[in-house]
C-alpha cells in the first residue's frame, strides 16, 4: 500500500522578508523630497527570496536609478546601475548615502 506524503511538510519555506510601517515611512519622505526636487519620477517595491526592494526611478520606462534593499539577515543595502553603493544595519544610515547624492545640473 503507497504512503501519502504531504510536500509541505518536507518544503523549506524562506521568510517573507518585507518593509514595515517605520521603514516605509522614512523611504517615501526621501522619495517625496526628491520628487519635489524634480529627481525622482517613479517607483517600485518588490519581493525576492530573503529581500525586500525599493526602486527608485527617474524615468518609468528606465532601469532603477537607485535599489535600498532588506536583507533576510537585517541589514540594507543602496546600489546604484548593479554597484552596491552603501551598505548598513541601520535603513537612516543607509538612506543617508542617498541624501547626499549630488544633483545633477546642466550649464
Amino acid at each position: 500500500m503507497a504512503k501519502l506524503i504531504r510536500m509541505a511538510d518536507y518544503r523549506t519555506r524562506a521568510a517573507l522578508v518585507h518593509f514595515n510601517r517605520t521603514e516605509l515611512t522614512l523611504l517615501l519622505n526621501l522619495y517625496a523630497r526628491r520628487v519635489a526636487s524634480g529627481d525622482w519620477r517613479d517607483y517600485a517595491i518588490d519581493q525576492g527570496p530573503g529581500q525586500a526592494v525599493f526602486s527608485i526611478y527617474r524615468h518609468t520606462r528606465e532601469r532603477p536609478l537607485f535599489t535600498v534593499t532588506k536583507l533576510a539577515s537585517g541589514g540594507y543595502a543602496v546600489a546604484t546601475g548593479g554597484r552596491e553603493v552603501s551598505r548598513s544595519g541601520s535603513l537612516c544610515e543607509a538612506l543617508a548615502t542617498l541624501d547626499r547624492t549630488p544633483n545633477l545640473t546642466t550649464v
